[in-house]
């Protein structure tokens, strides 16, 4: 890995493409195997609560090759987006239609205060963000959640919705608590405040016409 970059990231930097077009090599990059991305490999929504812990790390990893279709540009399908710095796999940003996370659709907060079909197909929903170590506090996301929007919106999404963590001035986040993403990340893209079922998480959403 090459770390010669330094300093914030803008959006238009990043080359951002559905992981079905990348490497399965480059995935592996950007989740390493040392941190919470190496052992939960961006299942935590896809498996009931129940059985999440008898999921092992294995299975895990293989749900995730399997599901995003790495080097396989003609797949049908795919689980989320790799981003890209010049040749360097820097960040994944997972984005599927909502009806794809069983464990979201059981989330009490998540739809406290909300009332609307959890089941409706047309709402696509980003659920994680992965950044690669050596990348991180530089902006990467950013970029990756403006790709998830225009993504989602080309694949016929009627909404896609966030569920963004409040950050507060002062106080330390360590890397894992952001891992679905901050407000103000999911704002630059565009999202909106729908509810606020938490102190510090706000679900984001925005409508395409």
């Amino acid at each position: 890995m090459t770390t010669h970059h330094s300093g914030p990231v803008r959006p238009d930097q990043l080359r951002v493409v559905p992981a079905n077009e990348a490497s399965w090599a480059d995935l592996l990059a950007i989740f390493g195997t040392t941190d919470y991305p190496g052992h939960c490999y961006c299942q935590a929504y896809k498996v009931r609560d129940c059985d999440w812990a008898a999921v092992a790390v294995d299975s895990r990893r293989d749900s995730l090759r399997n599901g995003t279709n790495c080097g396989d540009p003609a797949a049908a399908s795919t689980t989320g987006l790799v981003g890209y710095l010049e040749d360097e796999p820097v960040g994944w940003v997972a984005v599927e239609p909502r009806i794809a996370y069983p464990r979201l659709l059981r989330t009490r907060t998540v739809w406290s205060g909300r009332d609307e079909d959890k089941a409706d197909e047309g709402v696509w929903a980003v659920t994680c963000f992965v950044t690669r170590r050596g990348y991180r506090g530089r902006g990467i996301t950013y970029g990756l959640a403006a790709a998830a929007v225009d993504y989602a919106r080309d694949r016929g999404a009627a909404a896609l919705e966030g569920y963004g963590m409040l950050t507060e001035p002062g106080r330390e986040i360590t890397w894992g608590e952001l891992h679905h993403g901050a407000v103000q990340v999911f704002e630059a893209a565009g999202l909106r405040p729908v509810s606020q079922p938490s102190k510090r998480r706000v679900v984001m959403r925005i409508d395409f016409a």
